[in-house]
């Protein structure tokens, strides 16, 4: 049974470099292992892998989702820091069409992922709450720009904004094989959200 203390801390890479070879050697083990097997994965079997007791995993990881956090977080910075280059570099609409499907693909990294991240959008005793707080603003930022230059419908809210990205993760999550269905069901949301000038008459 995991222990319930330290429910919604981050793990933080240790300073002794006995404890840093530990920290490393779960993450690259728990990383093999959720991408192989998905975020169910034994955590025993990482444990094992990595060369250490169960013990010592939950001294750096408390909860399984401390280590998913842990595992995604370099894939979160890239996802939030494109996010920026795109708004300084592209029209409001299309930096907000070319991150969604960033912010897409890291919701599914690996299979089970994006259920854990829907689950902690509103819970704040977890640690990936972390993660689901800095997609929604970097998504928030995004979206009222390209409300503010009139390309997006306004009552579309950011928490819209982030159940859209969840149910794409979930649909490329279940695609089969070579027939990522979040491309096309992207395709249709986005009809729907944008204004075209057409719209704008009407």
């Amino acid at each position: 049974m995991k222990p319930a203390a330290g429910r919604g801390r981050l793990a933080q890479r240790p300073k002794r470099a006995d404890g840093r070879r530990n920290y490393d050697g779960i993450l690259a083990a728990a990383g093999a292992a959720f991408n192989a097997r998905g975020a169910d994965a034994s955590l025993e079997e990482i444990a094992r892998a990595a060369g250490v007791a169960i013990g010592t995993l939950y001294g750096h990881f408390p909860t399984r989702e401390s280590l998913i956090e842990a595992s995604v977080r370099d894939g979160l910075e890239t996802v939030c820091d494109r996010a920026d280059a795109l708004a300084a570099g592209s029209k409001p609409l299309e930096a907000l069409t070319g991150w969604l499907p960033l912010a897409i693909a890291h919701c599914s990294t690996f299979r089970g992922l994006v259920g854990f991240l829907a689950a902690s959008s509103y819970d704040e005793g977890t640690p990936l709450h972390h993660s689901c707080t800095r997609m929604h603003e970097t998504g928030a930022r995004l979206l009222h720009r390209a409300q503010e230059a009139g390309h997006v419908r306004s009552d579309l809210t950011p928490e819209e904004l982030f159940a859209i990205i969840t149910s794409a993760a979930w649909a490329r999550e279940n695609s089969a094989p070579g027939h990522d269905q979040s491309v096309r069901l992207l395709e249709l949301i986005l009809d729907g959200i944008t204004v075209t000038p057409q719209r704008r008459q009407g």
